[in-house]
């Protein structure tokens, strides 16, 4: 047998393993320096980023609960500016690849954020329209078919850069947003998103987050991940990044084999710092036991009944 190729086209760009750091996880990569270097990885995908700096949410903001946790940061990040100025520069200096994650309230807002990160090298933007939007009553851009592919075909006129939009995993139907999306001109999706959940003190008798309510992920959310990722796969022919609770290189392969072209470890590098590097060493081993050359050649071969 030949040697592996773990490499995979996503949108144009060669990563070098389909192992990708999931936005919101990792911050800029410097707190899993000592672990491994983002070259290693096939991308990183940093901290959501808006076009003014945001302090978040008051705490508290992070709830443990029964294989996850749910969190309402409030996308903390210190704008894009200070983005491109400070942490840019050190990551492509050490070899990443990097997808960029944007937010906003408007669709003006997300244009901007676009705009300037493609005057940087970047190699990805990520969209995330889990975000209220401040003009249509506070409902996220993500849960209408309309407004997906409105923000979308509008970002896409501000970047040169692929762009990727995140699905939010609240809606009825993600086939009908990712058609959405890719009618918008996308050059990718990831999903899922967080699911919205809620965790009550029984002393207090409040929620214990701050918020109310936050976003669940981890490896509860891991099957209904593998299912939206295959419902996708059959809708859409964009390239796909699947996530959402990926704890072992297991859960990987199969998120592959469920449609998905490169795969996103998030909540898992918590309690494992070292996982994203064990999850591309452990994709490499089945590959070899499995004789398959391409990494390629495991997406979407999943076999309904």
């Amino acid at each position: 047998m030949k040697a592996i190729d773990l490499s995979v086209n996503f949108a144009g760009v060669t990563l070098k393993n389909p192992v990708v750091t999931v936005s919101g996880t990792c911050g800029f990569g410097e707190e899993y320096a000592p672990f491994y270097k983002p070259s290693e990885l096939g991308a990183i995908a940093v901290k959501g980023m808006t076009l003014a700096p945001r302090l978040g949410n008051p705490p508290p903001r992070i709830a443990e609960t029964p294989a996850g946790i749910l969190n309402s940061i409030g996308l903390q990040n210190p704008g894009v500016d200070a983005f491109v100025e400070n942490e840019l520069p050190r990551l492509k200096a050490e070899g990443a690849c990097v997808i960029a994650n944007i937010s906003g309230s408007t669709i003006a807002d997300y244009c901007k954020v676009a705009e300037i990160l493609s005057e940087t090298d970047v190699d990805f933007i990520e969209m995330n329209i889990s975000c209220p939007n401040v003009k249509e009553g506070g409902v996220a851009f993500g849960t209408n078919a309309k407004t997906v592919n409105e923000i979308t075909s509008e970002v896409k006129k501000h970047t040169n850069k692929p762009l990727i939009v995140k699905l939010s995993p609240n809606v009825t139907d993600i086939t009908e947003m990712a058609r959405a999306a890719e009618a918008g001109g996308a050059n990718a999706l990831s999903l899922i998103n967080t699911l919205l959940g809620m965790r009550i003190d029984l002393k207090t008798r409040r929620p214990i987050l701050h918020n109310n309510v936050g976003g669940l992920s981890g490896p509860a959310v891991f099957p209904v991940a593998v299912r939206m990722v295959w419902q996708v796969r059959n809708a859409v022919s964009l390239p796909l990044l699947g996530m959402g609770g990926i704890a072992s290189a297991e859960d990987a392969i199969e998120m592959l084999i469920a449609g998905a072209d490169a795969i996103g470890v998030g909540t898992a590098m918590f309690a494992n710092p070292n996982l994203p590097m064990e999850i591309a060493d452990g994709i490499a081993k089945y590959m070899e036991a499995n004789s398959i050359e391409h990494v390629a050649d495991i997406s979407a071969t999943v076999q309904p009944w």
